[in-house]
């Protein structure tokens, strides 16, 4: 985990603008692709203005690079823009697919420690115990994620996960996180009591993952550095919320 003062990559964009991004992206542009405002607007049933100005917000969020010339615009999804897309393609699958999992592959890196400081920070860690059921090992394990796995990464939005909640202490406020469910797998083996921990403000970049578990990884599956390993995403829920009285929490 990294330290909560850190600020959002990007603010956020409304709606339409996704709706924007979209669209760009279907007609070519996660490579780069021409694209004229007037005929962005019919496809968005706006004015040529309204496609313009959806065209800046992206660009101002990072979801977009432009090169603007005379008869339109260069436009190309840039890898923050593709995140984003992946993680509303995670919505749908997880809308209209059953038993949603998703595969992610990295290989084992060293931290610089900062895992064992936060995971026992009290306010972390009677959270863990509640919501995951166990104390976790004081440190996490560090994956750095292939090329692919990063551009997947934005869909583990779309799949249910336990949330880690802000809290104030002595002379900060520490920040929230989420814990998605994970099996580890190395070698042939499996570790299936795991949660890969991603809090909403971090200094990382998108290709590290930090995993966290009950027993020291590197121990349990004997890793090392530069080992390939694959994280198994999956749905979870608390473990102090049967799944039952969280269904009755979502429909009342």
């Amino acid at each position: 985990m990294s330290d909560a003062t850190a600020t959002d990559a990007n603010p956020d964009v409304d709606p339409a603008a996704l709706a924007a991004l979209k669209h760009v992206g279907l007609v070519g542009g996660l490579s780069e692709t021409k694209v004229s405002c007037a005929a962005l607007g019919d496809r968005l049933d706006a004015s040529t203005q309204t496609a313009s100005r959806r065209l800046q917000t992206l660009e101002s969020a990072g979801y977009v690079e432009r090169d603007v010339v005379s008869d339109g615009q260069w436009v190309r999804v840039t890898d923050a823009g593709e995140a984003t897309l992946r993680a509303e393609y995670a919505d749908y699958r997880q809308l209209f697919e059953s038993d949603v999992e998703l595969s992610l592959r990295g290989s084992v890196t060293g931290g610089m420690g900062e895992g064992r400081h936060y995971i026992t920070l009290s306010g972390y860690a009677e959270q863990f115990r509640e919501r995951l059921g166990y104390d976790p090992f004081p440190g996490t394990l560090n994956v750095n994620l292939t090329e692919e796995s990063v551009r997947r990464r934005g869909e583990m939005a779309g799949i249910d996960a336990v949330p880690i909640g802000a809290w104030e202490g002595e002379d900060r406020t520490y920040g929230a996180a989420t814990c998605y469910g994970v099996t580890l797998v190395a070698d042939g083996e499996r570790y299936d009591e795991v949660h890969a921990i991603v809090p909403d403000r971090t200094h990382h970049d998108d290709d590290q993952l930090e995993l966290i578990a009950p027993d020291r990884l590197r121990d349990a599956l004997d890793l090392a550095d530069g080992d390939s390993v694959e994280v198994r995403v999956e749905p979870t829920s608390r473990a102090d919320e049967p799944e039952s009285a969280a269904v009755e929490t979502e429909a009342a």
